[in-house]
Order: C-alpha cells, then structure tokens, then sequence
C-alpha cells in the first residue's frame, strides 16, 4: 500500500464480501491518505461498487477489517454516515420530488457551504431535484454527502452519464473538497484516461479482486497494457 497505514484516512485489510452466500471481493486491501484520491478501476463486474458497499456498511463482511483514522469501522450504514464514511453511488443520491434546499437540509448539509461549493445550485434552491440536470444532480449528491464533512468519501461513476466537461468540473471541486477536509477519497470510474488526470493513484480490480496499484503518472502510459490485462476480461496479474 503505498500510503503509510499509520496516517490513513481508510484501511481496508482483507476485505472479503458480496450478497448472500456468494463472495464478490476477495481478500481486498488498500489504504488511503488524508486529502488523497484513489481510483478504483475496473470493468464491469469487476467488484467496484461491490467494494464500496461493503466498505459503508451496506454489504456484510464475510473476512477482514476496515479502519478509519485507525479505528475499527463496525455497524450498519446509518452509523458509519455520521461523521465518518460518506458514499455517494450511480444514478443520483437525490430525491427528486423534494427541492433542492429540502434535500441539502434533510442531510444535515448547510447550504450556504454547498452553494459555495457549487455556485451553480444557488438558483436551483427552491427547485425540485428531479428537473435538474445529470450534472445538477451530481453536484446536489456530492454537495449532500460532503456536507456533513465525513473523513471518507466513497463515490460510484461520479463522471456516468455526464458530458466530459462536467465531469470535469465537478472532480475539480472534488480536489478541493478533499483538500479542504483533508477527506480520504476513493473514486470509481472505468476510463483510465479520465481518471488518469483526478487521482493520486490507481487500484485495478479484476474477477474480486485487486491486481495492480499503479502511480497516476502511469495510467496513461500504461492504458493499452491495462485494458489487454484486467479490463477485457483476461485473469492475469501483472
């Protein structure tokens, strides 16, 4: 792991999880630093998301640990959420038939911090969250989970559905809040080349499993090399 354990945001030591009986991650270990951004990589059923739920408390853990500011994490979602794992997952953690203020407060967020964050929201208040759009929404679910200043943040395709430049723009105040929280951040995406210019570094995950931590340096270099390994479906470590 490259971030010395010993000021992490989040340990993560042979997570084993998954639904039901069934295992879907396998004996997952990563750390993240305060302020850093971690990727997360991987096709689709790789075990992404998988991980995240199992990391907020959503999923039972069948094996291993996981810490935040070294302290064991136990408990259902709800007690996790309070002050110390914020997730925010695919398809809009909103609820659109609520305005935007109402959605901000119902989550403890103060909105004056969140139109700060995201000026753009500051016309949208008294909206309902379901006329927003992609992108208005994304920023409404990010500025619900960092609002109430978690130390961890776990966020699912944060760039789905959205035209590249809004991505862009919301991972850009994703930096900032990370910085400004000193927030460990763990960020799923499937584009290397996107994620290669927003995280720290990279987790590749294949069939359950981690198989590769590569440096963001390396990401783009090495796109062509990841995607022929653990991204067209070959079981291969590298």
């Amino acid at each position: 792991m490259a971030e010395d354990a010993a000021g992490a945001a989040l340990e993560v030591r042979g997570l084993t999880a998954g639904y039901g009986s069934l295992a879907v991650i396998h004996d997952v270990s990563f750390s993240v630093g305060r302020g850093e951004i971690v990727g997360l990589l991987g096709r689709n059923g790789a075990g992404k998301t998988t991980t995240l739920m199992a990391i907020a408390g959503f999923l039972g853990r069948y094996g291993g640990e996981v810490r935040v500011d070294g302290t064991p994490l136990v408990g259902p979602a709800y007690r996790r959420s309070r002050g110390q794992v914020g997730i925010v997952l695919e398809g809009r953690s909103t609820f659109p038939s609520l305005t935007v203020r109402q959605n901000l407060q119902l989550a403890g967020a103060p909105v004056d911090e969140a139109v700060e964050l995201f000026p753009e929201l500051r016309t949208k208040l008294p909206l309902k969250a379901g006329v927003l759009s992609g992108g208005e929404q994304q920023m409404l679910a990010l500025a619900r989970t960092v609002g109430r200043h978690p130390t961890v943040l776990l966020i699912d395709e944060l760039s789905f559905g959205l035209a590249p430049a809004v991505s862009e723009r919301i991972l850009e105040r994703l930096r900032a809040v990370a910085t400004a929280l000193s927030a460990g951040v763990v960020l799923v995406e499937q584009h290397i080349h996107f994620a290669a210019s927003f995280v720290d570094r990279a987790l590749i995950m294949n069939e359950g499993l981690v198989r590769a931590e590569i440096p963001a340096a390396e990401l783009a270099a090495r796109e062509s090399e990841i995607e022929r390994l653990y991204l067209g479906g070959v079981d291969e470590a590298a």
